[in-house]
Parts: C-alpha cells; sequence; structure tokens
C-alpha cells in the first residue's frame, strides 16, 4: 500500500477533535513527541491492555501478569547490556546542528523515492542500509548519506558530521545527589518493561509454584530518549508496552519460537483485522540477548510498521542477572529427558512477545477510521466513521431520547442505569437525532438506541447499527442481551 499522508494526517487531526489524544501540555505549545490519551482514548487503550491481558492470564494456564516499579537497581542495566549497547547511531547536521537517528534518515529518503515512483531504487538503498547497520559500518552509512546526497529537512544541506553511537535511555536522581559512601545515586527511567520480569524470576516461579514452561506477563511505561520521534504517537518518548516472557528449557526454542509467532498472529487477526495488512519481518542484525528475532508488520497509513516484537532471547538476561546479583536465576527440573534422566538444574532459556500498547492504539484507529460518501441525486451527505470492533470500542452503546419531554428522557435514563454496570453507556439528548447519530459515528460507538414515543406505548426502542446504519424494534428487556452478545 502507497503511503497516505492525508488520512494520516486526519486521523491525527481527528484524534484531537473528538477527545480521543491531545499534544501534551499544550497551552504551554507541547512537549515534543509527548501525548496524553483524552477521554475516549484512555477508553480505547484500557479495552485494548484488557483484550490483550484476558487473552495472556486468563487463556493461558501457565502465564500469570506482574507490575514491577519503573525504578530498578542501576545494576540492572549493566546487567541486561543496555547501559553499553542500548545505543543508536546518529548523524548531526553541521548547518542546521539538528541530529538524526541514521536509519530514520535514511529510511525517510527511500520513502521520497518511493513517492516519485523510484520503488527500485528506494529497495537498493534500504538493503544497502541494513548491510551496514548488521556489521556497525558507520563509515558505510555516512557514505551511502552522502553519495545519494540527503539533505537535512531543516537546513537544505548535506554538511553531515561522522555516524556516531548515542545511549537513549534518560538518567534522574535518585534520593540525595550523592550518597553516604560517596556513591552517585544515578539511576535510570527504565527502557523496557522486561527486565522487571527477570529480576521477579524466581519470586513468581516459587510463589506461584510455576512449572516450565510458564510465562509472566505485564503492561507498564517505559521511557526512551528518541532524537527523532515522530509519527504522532507512533514514535514517543514516552510509550506503553504490553510484554510477555516465556520461560522455557534450553534446547526447545526454536519450537516455541514458531509457536508464539503463530499465537500472536492469531490475536492480531482476531481484531477483525485482514491477514494481508500484516507480514512478518526477520530482523537482519539480531540484537545482543536474542538467537532469532521477528517483528509484526502493520500497513499503517505511513506503510508498513512494526506493532510487535517476537524474539528469542536464550539465557542471556537470566545468566548476566546471576552474574551481577551473585544471586542464583536457576530452575530445578524433575521432568525426564529422553534417557530418562531429570533434566536438573539449568538457567531457563526466553522467548518475548512485545508489543507497544500505543503502537496497538494507532494501529486501530488507522483500520478503524473510514470517510463514507452518503451522497444521494437529491442531497450530498458525508460521514467520518470509527469502526472499531465492538469490544474495543469506547463507548458501546449510546441512548438517545428522541426528545427532552414527554417522558422520554425519563426511560432513557433507566435504561442507562440498567445497563451501564454491564458496558460502557453513554446518554446524550443535545442535538437533532441524526447529528447525535453522526457524533456517535465519529466515536466509533457500534450501537445506538433512541427512545421515541412508540416506546410509551409498546417497550421497544429502535436500535441503530453504525457500520450499515441500519436500524430494527428491539423490546427494551432485550437491549442489555443484545448489546452483550455483540461485544462479547
Amino acid at each position: 500500500m502507497a503511503n497516505d499522508t492525508n488520512k494520516f494526517q486526519a486521523i491525527i487531526s481527528h484524534c484531537k477533535e473528538y477527545g480521543f489524544i491531545f499534544p501534551s501540555s499544550e497551552i504551554y505549545d507541547g512537549l515534543s513527541a509527548v501525548y496524553d490519551y483524552g477521554q475516549w482514548g484512555s477508553e480505547l487503550k484500557k479495552n485494548i491492555k484488557d483484550y490483550w491481558w484476558k487473552s495472556m492470564t486468563q487463556m493461558h494456564e501457565n502465564i500469570v501478569g506482574i507490575d514491577a516499579a519503573i525504578f530498578m537497581h542501576p545494576t540492572t542495566w549493566k546487567a541486561s547490556g543496555h547501559v553499553d549497547n542500548f545505543s543508536d547511531p546518529m548523524i548531526d547536521n553541521k548547518d542546521s546542528k539538528k541530529r538524526y537517528r541514521v536509519d530514520h534518515l535514511i529510511e525517510g529518503y527511500a520513502e521520497e523515492l518511493k513517492a516519485k515512483g523510484d520503488t527500485q531504487n528506494a529497495e537498493a538503498v534500504l538493503a544497502e542500509m541494513d548491510a551496514f547497520l548488521a556489521k556497525d559500518d558507520f563509515e558505510g552509512l555516512k557514505k551511502l548519506i552522502e553519495d545519494h546526497k540527503i539533505k537535512c529537512a531543516i537546513s537544505g544541506t548535506s554538511n553531515w558530521t561522522d555516524v556516531r553511537q548515542f545511549n537513549l535511555m534518560f538518567s534522574t536522581e535518585f534520593g540525595s545527589t550523592v550518597s553516604s559512601d560517596g556513591e552517585d545515586n544515578k539511576v535510570y527511567l527504565r527502557p523496557e518493561t522486561a527486565q522487571g520480569i527477570f529480576v521477579n524470576f524466581l519470586n513468581v516461579q516459587k510463589t506461584g509454584r510455576m512449572k516450565i514452561p510458564f510465562g509472566i506477563a505485564q503492561i507498564g511505561k517505559a521511557f526512551r530518549n528518541e532524537i527523532v520521534a515522530r509519527q504522532f504517537i507512533f514514535r514517543m518518548r514516552e510509550f506503553e508496552q504490553m510484554e510477555m516472557q516465556f520461560f522455557i528449557r534450553p534446547g526447545s526454542q526454536k519450537q516455541w519460537y514458531e509457536f508464539w509467532k503463530e499465537e500472536r498472529m492469531k490475536w492480531h487477526l482476531s481484531l477483525g483485522i485482514v491477514k494481508e495488512k500484516y507480514r512478518f519481518h526477520d530482523h537482519v542484525k539480531l540484537a545482543h540477548y536474542a538467537d532469532a528475532a521477528c517483528d509484526i508488520e502493520y500497513d499503517f497509513p505511513i506503510g508498513f510498521k512494526e506493532v510487535e516484537g517476537i524474539h528469542s532471547r536464550t539465557d542471556f538476561d537470566l545468566r548476566n542477572h546471576q552474574e551481577y546479583s551473585k544471586k542464583k536465576m536457576q530452575y530445578f527440573d524433575n521432568d525426564l529427558d529422553e534417557n530418562g534422566k531429570p533434566y536438573g538444574n539449568y538457567i531457563p532459556y526466553v522467548i518475548e512477545t512485545s508489543i507497544g500498547l500505543d503502537r496497538t492504539v494507532l494501529m486501530i484507529l488507522s483500520e478503524a477510521y473510514t470517510e463514507e460518501d452518503l451522497s444521494t441525486e437529491e442531497r450530498k451527505d458525508n460521514r467520518v466513521v470509527l469502526k472499531f470492533p465492538p469490544k474495543l470500542a469506547p463507548i458501546k452503546l449510546a441512548i438517545l431520547p428522541l426528545v427532552k419531554k414527554d417522558g422520554l428522557p425519563e426511560i432513557a435514563r433507566e435504561i442507562m442505569n440498567d445497563c451501564k454496570f454491564s458496558f460502557r453507556c453513554f446518554y446524550e439528548e443535545k442535538d437533532t437525532i441524526g447529528k447525535r447519530y453522526r457524533r456517535m459515528d465519529a466515536l466509533g460507538t457500534p450501537f445506538c438506541i433512541t427512545i421515541d414515543h412508540q416506546t410509551k406505548e409498546d417497550n421497544t426502542v429502535t436500535i441503530r447499527y453504525r457500520d450499515t446504519m441500519q436500524q430494527e424494534r428491539v423490546h427494551i428487556n432485550t437491549i442489555k442481551a443484545i448489546v452483550e452478545k455483540l461485544i462479547s
């Protein structure tokens, strides 16, 4: 799919206008690449979290969840490799003084080539970049930039510094600036949620009497000092991850890696998105902890981009935490191997599934956002509708009395009180019913019921379905059951 910049900008504007996502600290001109979720964005986000959480911890008997602290002992990040390895190749433009992540700079140039119809050269540039990145060949990356005369968007020049590494972790002070023994108290805001799981591996395994294979899931905030944070909520400095670390016997990682690739794709398809909108992308350059890794990419209006990563992390994390903490991170396995002997003590291997919550929100918004032309010969008409899966929609049911008199609001309030404990409802009596329908379409509300004068006669209401705009009469007593069935 070609990039649809107009649709992407329309989604951003829609999110602001209808209370989904706002620029953070907007009254002070905002903070770059930081966003606040509004009243309906926070509901959508929570629904996605709940759906993921239940699919992991409720539908798998051998997966449990935790909620680890954001602050961790600083040695954690030395053991995990983040202090030494969590960096990206950067380059500065000498004229504008603007800093770029090298891969983003080259990818942006490739997108320009594609927009001009030169897809072949664009793919060749990206392939060359991947080869240089895999070898940490910074000179090659700079030469690639210079050979193609890639320019800074601010200065319009190609006057570049050498490529160098830049660590992406935020640091802060914990407690007083200097401790009693003279050591500084620098700590980091966690750049990923996985380490909170690894350091609690034994706590969870022993208290939960967990038997390998088993998983630990977590949803939480992470922070990365992205130099070029862009594309709305796709790449932010403060973001949320939904991660699960699955602990397995050494030697079984290939089997479990393939299992979780398939399992996670099933989850994505359960959102009602067609499989053609997804693809797997194998990593060219593996992270320092992995022996296999791939991304699940979705076809956003800005092209195919990563939503979820699946990684075979080997025993890197637990082994390093054992080395740095001097605490054993081993599991005793009583099961018998093919020779009839117990597997005994070993440090488990890990398969990780890590999905970006904010990117998932953007994926759901991108898939749902639809502009429809409803014009007829008699009149022009159109609507913007968010076709959310009903189970994820921020509002499940809108309750709309036709007029604000004749006892209709009272009946509507009774229905509201009956349903609001079961699912999120929204009551509105302002404006014409047509305008209220359009507003609910723009918020992605899958079902609206209208209470009219016939309701007083036979206890029926009109239920309207968002996607088809079709309407039918149903009895008041059936409303809750109908909606619960359709959102389950």
